[in-house]
Formats: C-alpha cells, sequence, structure tokens
C-alpha cells in the first residue's frame, strides 16, 4: 500500500505540473482528492491492514497528501499568473498610437447671434425677461392695443389653439407682463427673447422663428434715446461703419413707430443686388410704446414714457452670415453648419 501511495502521488504532482489552465487543474485535484478520489479510495482500504501497519501507511499517507496539496498550491499560483499576463498582452493599450480623434461641435449660427445681441444690451444694463409660447389673446393682441376685430391683428397669421389660447406670434406679450410685475417701480429695461409662431413658410420666412424685443420704461425717455440705442446695437453686430436709418410705419403698440435700416452689410451701402441697389437693409421695427399699453399694464402714461423694438434672430443671422434661405438655418445639415 505505501508503494501505491507513492506512485500515486508522484502520478498527481506530475499531471498537476503538466496542467494547462486552472479548469484542468481542479479536475486533476479532484481525481485524486475529492471525496471519491483515487487517494480517499486507498485511505479507505487501511481498515484491513494490522495495528502495526495502520500508523506507518498512515504517516505515508499524509506524506503523500501534502505533497500533491504544496504543488497543487504552487501550480494554481503558476496559472493565476499566466492567466494575468495573457489577460494584459490582450488588453493591453499602447500608448504611443495616435489617438481616436474626437469631433467637437460647434455653436449654431442663430446661437451665436442671440448670445451676440444679449451681450450688447446686457452691456448697456438691460435684462432678460422671459414668457410662456403658448399664450392668451389678451397678452398677445388685447393688452397690446389689438382689441378683437382690429384689421392690423391680419398682419400676424396666427395658431389658434381655441378662441383664447394661441401660439405667440411676437414676444410682446412678455413685454406686458414685465410691466405688471413691475409697476409702478422705475426703470424698466428688458429684452424678451424666445421662439414665436406664424403661418409663414418661404425662403425668408419660417412658421417657428426667434425673436428678440426690447423694451426701456422710465420718466422722460424720448425717441432719440430710441435712435441713439439702436444705432449703438447696429454698429456693435455689424460694424463700426454701419449707419441706420429710421423710416416711419405703423405698429398698434407703439406711437410713433419707425422701421430701422441699416447699411448694407454686403456693399456697405454703395448698393448691390442683396439691398436691392437701395445701399439699406430693413433690420427692425421700434417705437414709443403706446400710452394704451402703458396704462393697461399699470403704469401713468402722463407721467412715464417708453420705448420698444423687436427684431428677428433669423434675420440678423442671415444679413450678418451671407445667408439667402432661412430655411438653411434649421435643416441641421453639417456642411451648412460647420461653416460657422
Amino acid at each position: 500500500m505505501k508503494d501505491r501511495l507513492q506512485k500515486l502521488g508522484e502520478q498527481a504532482r506530475r499531471e498537476m505540473a503538466g496542467a494547462k489552465s486552472l479548469d484542468e487543474l481542479n479536475e486533476i485535484r479532484v481525481r485524486f482528492l475529492g471525496k471519491k478520489g483515487e487517494l480517499t479510495q486507498i485511505l479507505r482500504g487501511m481498515g484491513g491492514l494490522s495495528a502495526e501497519e495502520r500508523p506507518q501507511v498512515g504517516q505515508v499517507a499524509n506524506e503523500v497528501r501534502a505533497a500533491i496539496e504544496e504543488e497543487l498550491s504552487a501550480r494554481t499560483a503558476s496559472l493565476k499568473e499566466l492567466v494575468k499576463e495573457q489577460k494584459l498582452r490582450s488588453e493591453g493599450i499602447d500608448v504611443t498610437l495616435p489617438g481616436t480623434p474626437r469631433q467637437l461641435g460647434g455653436i449654431h449660427p442663430l446661437s451665436a447671434v442671440l448670445e451676440e445681441i444679449q451681450d450688447i444690451f446686457l452691456g448697456l444694463g438691460y435684462s432678460i425677461a422671459e414668457g410662456p409660447e403658448i399664450e392668451t389673446d389678451y397678452y398677445n393682441f388685447e393688452a397690446l392695443n389689438l382689441p378683437k376685430d382690429h384689421p392690423a391683428r391680419d398682419m400676424q397669421d396666427t395658431f389658434f389653439i381655441s378662441g383664447e389660447i394661441l401660439l405667440r406670434t411676437q414676444t410682446s406679450p412678455v413685454q406686458v407682463r414685465t410691466m405688471e410685475k413691475t409697476a409702478p417701480e422705475l426703470p424698466v429695461k428688458i429684452i424678451a427673447p424666445g421662439k414665436v409662431y406664424r403661418r409663414d413658410d418661404d425662403a425668408t420666412h419660417s412658421p417657428m422663428f426667434n425673436q428678440v424685443e426690447g423694451l426701456a420704461v422710465d420718466r422722460r425717455i424720448t425717441f432719440s434715446d430710441l435712435k441713439g440705442t439702436l444705432a449703438l446695437f447696429a454698429r456693435e453686430m455689424f460694424g463700426e461703419k454701419t449707419k441706420t436709418r429710421f423710416r416711419p410705419s405703423y405698429f398698434p403698440f407703439t406711437e410713433p413707430s419707425a422701421e430701422v435700416d441699416v447699411s448694407c452689410v454686403m456693399c456697405g451701402g454703395r448698393g448691390c443686388r442683396v439691398c436691392s441697389h437701395t445701399g439699406w437693409l430693413e433690420i427692425l421695427g421700434s417705437g414709443m410704446v403706446h400710452p394704451r399699453v402703458l396704462e393697461v399694464s399699470g403704469y401713468n402714461s402722463e407721467e412715464v414714457t417708453g420705448f420698444a423694438f423687436g427684431m428677428g434672430i433669423e434675420r440678423i443671422a442671415m444679413l450678418k452670415y451671407g445667408i439667402d434661405d432661412m430655411r438653411l438655418l434649421f435643416e441641421n445639415d453639417l456642411r451648412f453648419l460647420r461653416q460657422f
């Protein structure tokens, strides 16, 4: 039996030393040391030994088991290290290889123009005000001196949700809401950027577009303050040599009212195809706040005055960047957007 144990130990150590994987090593361990393993089967036959042989065989059996377990432990550590090395080689990163380039995005031209407009007016002491895009007929029209059935409503093709609820056609309602909250405190100096909606869709119009409107209310504000503010804005936006021109116009919520033109950004005012050879380009509407709008909003029109103006951000972007079709701004064509 001693010879069998020694031969078994040598065989087990030899097979463990030749194991190629941890799974294979585990199978060898179970075959020799498991409950039904070969070493266990030999030890169960010790009952047939004499009292003198049993301690001697038991000692040999313990020595064989210890030798097998020692070899098992050593081979397990060796195979784990081998697995680690293989994993490192297969998952290794060569830091000398060039990295995968990451494609960076850019600021959309409309966002860039809006940020520039905001920076200009924030520098003049204005604050930014916002309001709901789904408006009531009262704030979008009536509070702006446009009562029901007023013919000027036809100028704005409106998306009505119900008789009194609509998608705002301008950001002017934000001006009324701000004055209601502020009255009778002075001054009020805000710009109101945001999306507006009208039933237009062609190369120069979109059903959804972006506006920035401005409002200044205080004592002794005059039309000359409006002209100076917009002339400065035009120079900051289009260049120091930009000139401005005011033409009489009509808006129900301002009186007097004026359209504002700037000298053509393409030809410098000499006349070209873009400006129809006039040398001027229209950019916004403006005027002194109508007394009725001031009264409805909580201000005494005998004591305070104000001016207001509004511009389409798309219009400014098209002039600034020489874009001839507004729809390009909304198509998300990267070939177009990467130019900016």
